[in-house]
């Protein structure tokens, strides 16, 4: 383990732990960064796949330690800043609120609509305040190109998805369910977007959200719980280990077809 940050990693997968394949990269080593928020979630693990520089955080711990309303989401996001990520690829598990969306199906969400609470949001909170624009919340390159490989592998995917993000850890009321689908008109409802996905943004890096549909939520017949949520996770994690190993040698060096890059513009007052 080291603390040395002059490592140059162009993109990095923030995920469950079964996310990461210990076969994914080459020359692996973990790496401690210090930040101002504190520790990461866990050390980062930096290895180089198909001659690209790549990082993985296990966003809730080696040991799922850290539930959704405690991550560490400003310290995650930072610590991969220092070490020059540009590109985030963000795998979740989520659950569905359309029949349609199988579980087991691929959503690459477009929209967002935040339900979360008491969480740190952004890092201007002192002397300089910025309103990031976040219209459209993810980097349309990203989405473009987790679109065309989902789509070469023939394997059941959503182009397009409005993701809830709820405080959690306890999953949602049939109430809150039915809410989420009839009156916000959402897709899918996680508990790990908000704020990971608008600090990055914040931080101009691109972000792309591969949310995995583990379990219908509490509108329908079958409540929700963990056991049948973990058996469907564990099926998605060979295609979303797959959609990673085909995409990252697909994502171009320079940033010409998004403008995550320049999201500071026009945002600080």
């Amino acid at each position: 383990m080291t603390t040395n940050i002059n490592e140059e990693v162009e993109i990095a997968i923030i995920g469950g732990t079964g996310v990461y394949d210990s076969g994914l990269m080459n020359d692996s080593k973990r790496v401690k960064i210090h930040t101002p928020y504190g520790a990461t979630s866990d050390f980062i693990t930096i290895g180089t796949y198909a001659g690209r520089k790549i990082a993985f955080l296990a966003r809730h711990g080696e040991h799922h330690s850290h539930p959704p309303h405690l991550v560490p989401y400003r310290a995650n996001i930072w610590a991969l800043k220092q070490l020059g990520v540009k590109r985030i690829i963000a795998p979740c598990a989520v659950g569905s609120l359309r029949q349609e969306i199988v579980p087991g199906d691929i959503v690459i969400a477009d929209q967002f609509f935040d339900f979360t609470k008491q969480r740190d949001y952004t890092f201007y909170e002192s002397s300089q305040v910025c309103h990031i624009s976040v219209a459209e919340p993810f980097c349309k390159e990203l989405r473009s190109l987790a679109i065309d490989v989902l789509a070469e592998m023939k394997v059941p995917f959503h182009p397009t998805g409005t993701n809830v993000a709820i405080q959690g850890p306890r999953y949602s009321t049939k109430a809150e369910s039915e809410f989420f689908r009839n009156s916000v008109n959402a897709h899918i409802v996680g508990m790990t977007l908000v704020p990971e996905c608008t600090l990055a943004r914040e931080l101009e890096m691109c972000y792309l959200c591969l949310a995995a549909a583990t379990d219908y939520d509490s509108w329908s017949k079958e409540p929700v719980d963990t056991a049948s949520v973990k058996k469907t996770m564990a099926k998605n994690l060979s295609t979303v280990r797959t959609a990673l190993q085909l995409i990252l040698p697909l994502i171009p060096t320079t940033r010409e077809k998004c403008s995550c890059g320049t999201a500071l513009e026009n945002a600080m007052i």
